[in-house]
């Protein structure tokens, strides 16, 4: 089953982290759908397997897909649609000991389409979770972003670091709503709360639904689809890319031991996207086609590349899934997605 590698990895997660504070807990997850809510919810689910009670919401704007469907029933998980973007919705939400706010526009095709909402996902939804649904001496951790130092030619940023991109940039609706996040989670920082930002980097992993847009996603699709992985330039662009299980292991030390307002998530594996193009075509048999005349890319960053010294020196993180390793266990469960009978 697709479901037994998630399972397998959240096991993983919940032996590196220790969890034991989740007991008699009721937990919010919002984006409960996407990549890390699906995460967080196996991670959830094994606790209670392994007789941790607790109350799980899993909220969601659109159906889940099967593989999540499957999770929040093997929990024994509350379902809860919602659009986070609507205020009345947001109210709707009942109140939580810990609340994981991971809904948003994570692929830029769908933050560049819905501006209005994405803007109102991070800033309102955000305002709005902090002051009615957080119940007293609770956490909070709101999923930030790392192009939030979008603008900047440094090597490494780091959480003191901010970029250099204006209101009026292509990705504001997308850039400056996590940056208002982040300052409505500060300002309630200052009144007591524990309130954490995560700036994540270019999380991947299985549990992502058919049709992802993102590059590593997409490229994985054609090659198996078409065996033909067409660039729309050069690739010259850097990433670092984290794999999932990482991603959430330092997500959830974040939310629950971390003393500091924000915190870089991300990898190790730092690759060109033409790299990672030819890395998957070797992975999968496909071939990789690079354009004559090059397409323009709406405001993505040239490069992206975390410190990461404030997480792995707090939470003592050290080892990394290896980016061929995590591929692979992608590319397992994408066959999965478009080649099943």
């Amino acid at each position: 089953m697709q479901n037994d590698v998630i399972a397998r990895d959240a096991a993983g997660i919940c032996e590196r982290v220790k969890l034991d504070s989740l007991r008699d807990k009721t937990i919010l997850i919002t984006g409960a759908s996407g990549l890390l809510g699906t995460y967080f919810l196996a991670s959830l689910a094994h606790l209670k397997q392994n007789r941790v009670p607790l109350q799980v919401i899993a909220q969601v704007r659109y159906t889940p897909a099967p593989h999540t469907a499957e999770i929040i029933r093997r929990g024994g998980f509350n379902l809860l649609s919602a659009n986070l973007a609507e205020y009345q919705d947001c109210m709707t939400l009942p109140e939580a000991d810990i609340i994981i706010h991971a809904a948003g526009y994570g692929q830029p095709a769908a933050f560049l389409a819905n501006p209005v909402a994405t803007i109102q996902l991070n800033t309102m939804a955000t305002a709005l979770l902090l002051q009615h649904k957080l119940r007293p001496g609770g956490s909070f951790l709101f999923v930030s972003t790392s192009e939030i130092y979008s603008g900047l030619k440094k090597p490494l940023v780091q959480e003191e670091d901010i970029g250099t991109t204006t209101p009026s940039h292509p990705r504001a609706s997308y850039i400056e709503g996590k940056r208002c996040g982040e300052a409505i989670c500060n300002a309630w920082r200052s009144r007591g709360v524990r309130a954490t930002s995560a700036r994540l980097a270019l999380a991947y992993g299985p549990g992502t639904r058919k049709g992802d847009k993102r590059a590593l996603n997409s490229f994985i699709e054609r090659a198996l689809c078409q065996q033909r992985i067409e660039l729309l330039d050069a690739g010259r662009a850097v990433r670092t890319y984290g794999y999932v299980t990482d991603a959430v292991e330092l997500l959830w030390q974040a939310t629950l031991h971390g003393t500091q307002p924000a915190y870089n998530v991300g990898g190790h594996s730092t690759v060109t996207i033409a790299e990672l193009a030819r890395l998957i075509g070797q992975l999968t048999g496909a071939t990789v086609v690079f354009p004559k005349t090059e397409k323009e890319m709406t405001g993505a960053p040239e490069e992206v590349r975390l410190d990461l010294t404030r997480p792995e020196t707090e939470f003592k993180k050290t080892n990394y899934i290896s980016l061929e390793d995590g591929l692979q266990a992608t590319i397992l469960w994408q066959r999965g997605l478009y080649l099943s009978a």
